[in-house]
């Protein structure tokens, strides 16, 4: 905890923001950070709850100790505060700047809508670390002369990795992309985080003895049956990638798009990459000038809404087929759970039309190309009502409405009926594993991150890479002591 009446004393503030109207004119990152002293002020009103619900399963997936943290900061003791939140979270300045912050929901200050500034407090933490030197490799004492090979660069992959070179094995992980980091890199634009948080942490890995090969697409340029073969262990990390299907007529017309080839043309754009590759072919997609219309309520829409704005796109319309949710929920049916209310966030506070309870009909065009999106209103059951019809402009719309699982090319492709596959509650297909070993049915493999529990925040996939290294490890060497 932190004061014992600073909850009582001092007000919640958090970081703010540059105006709408500067930020959406670049694509770097907009938040202006606190002082040391304001934010030591803000980790005191960690009070003394009891029962702290914000680091549990409930808060936070990776098990953050916030209340100590928190305390550490109050107390201005930040380099202990560095080695706290390191030593359960492997990348704090990622999860400080894109995680939605349920920990903040489950804070029991929450109850009075003002809960501790935890997430802002992470942020500072992160950066701290950065300016204090903290960031740099810490190689292993000795090599156990294990070989693990990891599928994929994500936060789940990188996290696993980590834990890994740590412990002493080799660590190679295989990128199918030109450059390390998955979803980190190319799927949440550099106005959410800038890619140098990225490039940070693979130099400091590099140092600690993980090997990643970029360009490498397992089950396609090398077969998953050589690494099990050559190494040890392989833990697979590739992600939910297939786009869900919306069923809705007229995707096919020129301007009908997947949220997510938009996103990564745009972040390969601002690293002066090229914007097509074999696995995002898409002919170039910009937003300058034209009537958009984005389709989904998520995170991946809100993403495509603040990249359509930076284009210069004149009117950017957001349709949910989700009821409009309340201001304020109730607290004493949802708390300390994530609750459903109204939300904005950055991107759609840059000046979105938002439709709720509207249902996307059809997609219309003329000559092939995308002129208008048909839509109606829809009931509690999500049923259209009757003599609701109405047209909006598009030159542009963008399907945002969640993924249906792994990508049935390279690995799964490969293993075919060995891997077993499940599907969740979603009808998400994924990779068969539980949550005690991460173990898959073909041998020596593991799994870890969407591609196994579908797709979810990068705290989960922090969490599962965490979990499955110590499988690995505990699998390797008969014993572990790395963290669950």
């Amino acid at each position: 905890m932190g004061k014992v009446t600073g909850f009582l004393e001092i007000d919640r503030q958090v970081h703010k923001f540059q105006p709408a109207s500067d930020r959406i004119r670049h694509f770097r990152e907009f938040t202006l950070p606190m002082s040391d002293k304001e934010v030591e002020k803000q980790a005191a009103r960690c009070m003394d709850c009891g029962v702290p619900y914000c680091h549990g399963p409930t808060g936070c997936p990776v098990h953050n100790q916030i209340p100590d943290w928190n305390d550490l900061v109050y107390a201005g003791d930040w380099e202990n505060a560095i080695r706290n939140l390191h030593s359960t979270n492997n990348f704090p300045d990622w999860t400080g700047r894109i995680c939605p912050a349920p920990c903040e929901e489950a804070c029991t200050l929450n109850l009075e809508d003002i809960p501790v500034a935890i997430k802002t407090i992470e942020h500072a933490i992160a950066d701290k670390a950065y300016e204090l030197g903290y960031l740099r490799p810490y190689p292993p004492d000795h090599k156990t002369g294990k070989k693990v090979a990891i599928i994929g660069s994500g936060p789940a992959g990188m996290a696993a990795a980590q834990q890994l070179g740590r412990s002493g094995h080799d660590v190679h992980v295989y990128e199918r992309e030109s450059r390390p980091g998955g979803l980190m890199r190319y799927g949440i634009p550099d106005f959410k985080i800038e890619k140098h948080h990225v490039d940070r942490r693979v130099v400091q890995m590099n140092g600690e003895g993980v090997t990643f090969f970029c360009g490498v697409n397992i089950g396609v340029d090398k077969p998953v049956a050589e690494l099990l073969a050559e190494y040890d262990a392989v833990i697979y990390c590739g992600g939910s990638e297939i786009p869900r299907p919306a069923g809705i007529p007229g995707t096919e017309l020129h301007g009908v798009h997947d949220a997510m080839p938009y996103l990564v043309q745009q972040n390969r754009r601002v690293a002066g990459e090229d914007i097509q590759s074999r696995a995002w072919p898409e002919e170039p997609i910009l937003a300058g000038g034209k009537h958009v219309v984005v389709v989904g309520g998520g995170d991946t829409a809100s993403d495509c809404i603040g990249t359509a704005f930076r284009q210069g796109a004149v009117r950017v319309t957001q349709l949910d087929i989700r009821p409009q949710p309340p201001e304020r929920e109730d607290k004493l049916t949802v708390w300390p759970y994530w609750a459903t209310k109204m939300r904005t966030s950055s991107s759609q506070a840059e000046g979105v039309e938002r439709e709720f309870q509207i249902a996307t009909l059809e997609f219309v065009g003329e000559e092939g190309t995308l002129t208008a999106v048909k839509c109606c209103e829809v009931d509690e059951r999500r049923k259209p009502v009757e003599g609701t019809d109405f047209f909006i402009r598009a030159d542009l719309a963008f399907i945002a409405i969640g993924f249906a699982g792994a990508l049935s090319q390279g690995v799964v492709g490969e293993l075919g009926d060995a891997l077993k596959m499940d599907k969740d509650r979603r009808g998400s297909l994924n990779v068969a594993a539980n949550e005690i070993d991460y173990r898959t049915s073909v041998d020596k493999l593991f799994v870890a991150g969407d591609v196994r529990r579908g797709q979810s925040l990068v705290v989960w996939a922090i969490r599962e890479g965490r979990q499955a290294a110590r499988s690995v490890d505990e699998f390797l060497m008969g014993s572990t002591v790395l963290p669950r």
